[in-house]
């Protein structure tokens, strides 16, 4: 019977690259080039909380691995590596290959080779632990402390289609197999700004990925730089596949759905050109939505320049109402 270091061999053991050490001994080894230093990121995706039984094991494998590479394109850094926690209730070879199968074309595509990690049985249910580690240089990681006032803010991506897709298939929406069939992947497959971002080193000022909704996700930037922001609604990218939905579902969906993984970045406006000019460049959809403002205060406006009043905050793990 297959065990837990036959299914390493099978389907996670792929030869490291050229001075990397990696699956098969105690720790990964990898090198920093120097005047680099180390951005690393963990994230946990449990089933049943952050994906649905049955879920695709090929895009569960993407999935996995994207929703760490957004953090490290958050701060602006390029992938070296990465280890993957797998805990199943039982071995299933078929669905192993899947898995493994997104996992390693994601790594491969992103240039962050599987390291090592750790298996085991879990009592319920499929939990994924996935490290990722990058490299960028000390004075152009982008933080989130580092907007300011008159910045642009900027978005990479569209918005929106996730948060419709998780609703169609928890049944909080009735079922639109046309719809779902247009925001699924957007769910269960992001894709991440990975070449975009470390392009803007030294001309972006704050950064984050956009994880629990535009809203709430932006508001961490202005929290931790001390200002504002004015955010123009109808400057927001929505996804094409939203179009005719009611308009305080699409708000919410806008506004408070999470699961994007796209990058949310404030920059001078003397710098508008480069940053439009980078992004054309490797073929990333970048909007500009809103400015930073003095003022500690996040503020939407619609098509008239009038606030509106959103009913969303965002996802929060521990929130119980």
């Amino acid at each position: 019977m297959a065990g837990e270091f036959d299914l390493i061999a099978r389907h996670f053991a792929h030869p490291a690259p050229d001075s990397f050490l990696g699956v098969g001994d105690d720790c990964a080894l990898m090198p920093i080039q120097a005047g680099m230093q180390v951005a690393t990121s963990t994230d946990l995706l449990i089933e049943g909380r952050h994906f649905l039984p049955g879920t695709d094991p090929y895009a569960l494998g993407h999935k996995a691995l994207a929703v760490n590479l957004s953090d490290l394109a958050a701060m602006g850094a390029r992938p070296l590596g990465c280890l993957l926690g797998l805990a199943l209730p039982s071995l299933d070879d078929a669905w192993l290959s899947q898995f493994a199968r997104g996992f390693r074309e994601l790594a491969q595509s992103a240039a962050c080779p599987l390291l090592g990690g750790d298996t085991t049985r879990s009592l319920s249910g499929i939990t994924l632990s996935v490290t990722v580690f990058g490299q960028v240089a000390a004075q152009h990681a982008l933080r989130r402390n580092a907007a300011r006032p008159d910045d642009d803010i900027w978005l990479t991506g569209t918005l929106g289609a996730p948060d419709i897709a998780l609703r169609l298939l928890t049944g909080a929406l009735p079922m639109q197999a046309t719809l779902l069939d247009a925001t699924r992947a957007t769910l269960e497959r992001p894709d991440p700004p990975m070449a975009f971002a470390p392009l803007l080193a030294g001309v972006a000022h704050a950064a984050l990925d956009v994880s629990d909704g535009l809203l709430q996700d932006l508001g961490h930037i202005l929290s931790a730089s001390h200002c504002g922001a004015l955010l123009w609604y109808d400057a927001l990218p929505v996804h094409p596949a939203l179009s005719g939905l009611p308009e305080d579902l699409l708000q919410e969906a806008v506004l408070g759905g999470g699961d994007v993984y796209q990058l949310c970045f404030t920059a001078a406006s003397k710098d508008r050109d480069t940053v439009t000019e980078l992004a054309e460049g490797v073929g990333i959809q970048l909007s500009r939505i809103g400015r930073i403002i003095p003022q500690e205060t996040l503020t939407v406006l619609d098509g008239q320049g009038r606030p509106i009043s959103p009913t969303v905050r965002g996802f929060d793990h521990f929130r119980t109402v």
